[in-house]
């Protein structure tokens, strides 16, 4: 992913499969579908990144799409599912990384709909600039909402699965610091299809107890 519109586009419609999947399995746990429609919401993500390879990257409504889905709306979208899926137990310490996440997504929203988002194609990756203000206030908060809700779920699955989020985020960085944020976003599309086994599992615990 993230290397060419066709490896976006041929990626991010096998991840959103795979979503489709996934959301189906976990059909008789309410509580699981906001999580297990991740691999499906990334996999779209990745569909829309091949459309702005086609645009030439820019500041077309691609790129914005793009923004919205990979900043404000994760920020919120995963601590809130895993919230939602997580044991009782677990649920208080769940509200900090939920309250970082709606902090950091209301600032993210804000940066959007004020200040103009672009995209530059750089070779094989692609940069994204919006001159966020506290980056690395903003960065923290973020990580906190996402990664951080995966590690405190007590969920093993969902652990492994913020582990390797994590261990992937660290090594975008390294390797490419200026488009860290689109090489990110495409190793977590291909991680989110430990979620369709998670699902699996779930409901196969949840047909156990019945």
């Amino acid at each position: 992913m993230c290397w060419s519109a066709t490896a976006d586009l041929t990626a991010g419609t096998g991840i959103a499969a795979v979503g489709v999947v996934s959301v189906s399995l976990a059909a008789r746990r309410p509580r699981d579908l906001p999580l297990a429609a991740l691999p499906l919401l990334l996999g779209a993500h990745q569909i829309v990144e091949a459309a702005l390879w086609r645009q030439g990257g820019g500041t077309g409504p691609a790129t914005v799409a793009w923004a919205v889905i990979a900043l404000p709306l994760l920020a919120l979208w995963v601590p809130a599912a895993v919230l939602c899926a997580a044991a009782p137990e677990a649920r208080r310490r769940l509200l900090i990384p939920l309250a970082a996440g709606a902090a950091t997504a209301a600032v993210l929203a804000y940066a959007l709909a004020t200040r103009p988002v672009s995209a530059e194609i750089r070779g094989h990756t692609v940069g994204y600039a919006l001159g966020l203000p506290q980056t690395g206030l903003v960065v923290a908060g973020y990580l906190l909402a996402t990664v951080g809700s995966l590690l405190l779920s007590g969920d093993r699955g969902l652990v492994l699965f913020g582990v390797l989020v994590a261990a992937g985020a660290a090594v975008c960085f390294a390797l490419w610091r200026e488009e860290y944020v689109s090489t990110w976003c495409a190793f977590a599309a291909v991680c989110s299809l430990l979620l369709t086994r998670w699902a699996a599992r779930r409901g196969s615990a949840r047909a156990t107890a019945a």
